[in-house]
């Protein structure tokens, strides 16, 4: 199913977005879209939008503390035009890589329901349909990971999630995972600056390969 701006096929969702644009009028407050290169070889796939981040800005990881670390390192790695992802009206471009999250509406205290979690999936099956045999997905954080494969109707038990975890799920595509980087994970040092940047090295040691 093609991206919708206006779902509202989750309720408490729906809900809790009427909720917060009521308080944040200026804020985006809708399913938050993918971002980056259509044509990429590379998908990040985020948990959701978060309140201040994503949601406010209509940009995946734009605007919240764990969209700093990500957006630093797709410019060091040479994914990114610009170290900063400052809103969706800035100039910043991704080259070979887009941006997605497993749930595209901001859930309250950043927890959507498993039944939320596998209505947005029909979402995530198109985009990761739309990759070439060859493309590499990063998911950041165990619901993003098995998000994936149940958007490739794979068994989870078969394709565990851990740290650096590296499948190569049937069809081509190879799964790469990381813990999530958000503000609780990098200030707990659970994810370091250099752990994250090691998944990225992995990452495009792979592209480079297979071109």
């Amino acid at each position: 199913m093609q991206f919708d701006a206006d779902c509202k096929r989750c309720k408490r969702l729906a809900d809790f977005l009427t909720q917060v644009r009521c308080k944040h009028p200026d804020y985006y407050c809708k399913p938050v879209p993918a971002f980056g290169d259509p044509a990429a070889r590379f998908l990040i796939v985020g948990l959701a939008p978060g309140l201040h981040g994503a949601n406010r800005s209509g940009r995946p990881f734009t605007g919240d503390h764990a969209g700093i670390l990500l957006y630093q390192t797709l410019y060091d790695m040479g994914f990114s035009s610009q170290p900063i992802s400052g809103g969706a009206d800035d100039e910043l471009i991704l080259s070979n890589c887009r941006i997605t999250n497993a749930v595209k509406c901001l859930p309250p205290q950043n927890k959507p329901t498993a039944d939320e979690i596998r209505s947005c999936n029909t979402y995530l099956q198109t985009e990761i349909e739309g990759l070439p045999k060859n493309a590499i997905i990063l998911a950041l954080g165990k619901i993003a990971h098995d998000a994936v494969l149940r958007a490739r109707a794979l068994q989870l038990s078969k394709y565990r999630f851990r740290h650096a975890s590296n499948h190569v799920l049937p069809g081509g595509i190879r799964l790469i995972s990381s813990y999530h980087c958000s503000r609780y994970n990098t200030q707990t040092q659970r994810l370091t600056e250099a752990m994250f940047k090691q998944i990225f090295v992995l990452v495009k040691k792979y592209l480079l390969a297979a071109t």
